[in-house]
């Protein structure tokens, strides 16, 4: 079993599936492959995005409510 990708890994991973599309270097038989493992890619940045956004919202709440002004 393979780990999952940190965001930078699957970030970056992501970015070359997108060069290799655009210049045209993946023949149409591998294409369906990298465009579901993109898909993949994309699922696991959105969800480290989403997570980091809402620990940090976590977080602000956390010191408004000890600030005591």
């Amino acid at each position: 079993m393979t780990k999952e990708p940190n965001y930078t890994e699957a970030y970056e991973e992501l970015q070359n599936i997108v060069s290799e599309i655009e210049g045209g270097e993946i023949s149409v038989d591998i294409l369906s492959e990298k465009v579901k493992r993109a898909a993949l890619l994309i699922r696991i940045c959105k969800n480290k995005l989403t997570s980091t956004e809402e620990d940090v919202g976590r977080i602000l709440k956390e010191l408004e409510s000890s600030d005591p002004a």
